[in-house]
């Protein structure tokens, strides 16, 4: 009973959508669906509201995903329930129905949960993205190289086939939320 509270809580949890939010608290009557890209994440935010803004959201969606593993770790719930519950929360934020299904991308509730899975992670996405921008010149094409390797190295490291499928699962959701701008991206080149 306890794991399908925290499936449903995971998901409510990524409908938080913290640059609605800080706009609301900015602008008293802003949205942030109607500004600069309509995307309410930390690029969009940070364009329109500068540097500040960027952090403090970045940091309010990657909250969402670490909230979610330390609540499934009190839990004493399995690796792959937690990353389930992940998967959930990055969906909450992709869809959330608290904003009619038009959330962000992601990315920053992501990296929030995986690194505090396993804080390994952290160098591993750190080095693959030093090395994919100088090639691609591109912070979404280095970035979601860098998760790609993700699934293989926690199913190495934990050694589990079962890891290796929720996470590859959970990286093709958020390319999907990219899919739009990757192919502009595509498109220039």
């Amino acid at each position: 009973m306890n794991t399908i509270f925290f499936y449903i809580g995971s998901y409510f949890i990524g409908n938080f959508l913290t640059a609605h939010f800080l706009v609301k608290f900015i602008r008293k009557k802003g949205d942030i669906h109607t500004q600069g890209s309509g995307n309410p994440g930390a690029r969009n935010i940070g364009r329109l509201y500068g540097k500040k803004a960027f952090v403090i959201t970045f940091l309010g969606d990657a909250l969402k995903g670490s909230l979610v593993i330390l609540i499934g770790k009190i839990l004493n719930l399995s690796e792959i329930e937690l990353l389930f519950g992940l998967t959930l929360t990055v969906i909450g934020h992709i869809k959330p129905i608290i904003f009619h299904l038009k959330g962000g991308k992601g990315v920053s509730t992501f990296i929030g949960g995986i690194i505090t899975f396993e804080p390994l992670l952290a160098l591993l996405i750190i080095i693959v993205f030093i090395i994919i921008y100088p090639m691609s010149k591109s912070f979404t094409i280095a970035g979601l190289a860098s998760f790609c390797m993700i699934p293989v190295a926690v199913s190495y490291l934990y050694k589990s086939m079962d890891l290796l499928f929720v996470l590859s699962t959970l990286i093709v959701i958020i390319i999907l939320a990219h899919s739009e701008n990757l192919f502009k991206k595509m498109g220039h080149t």
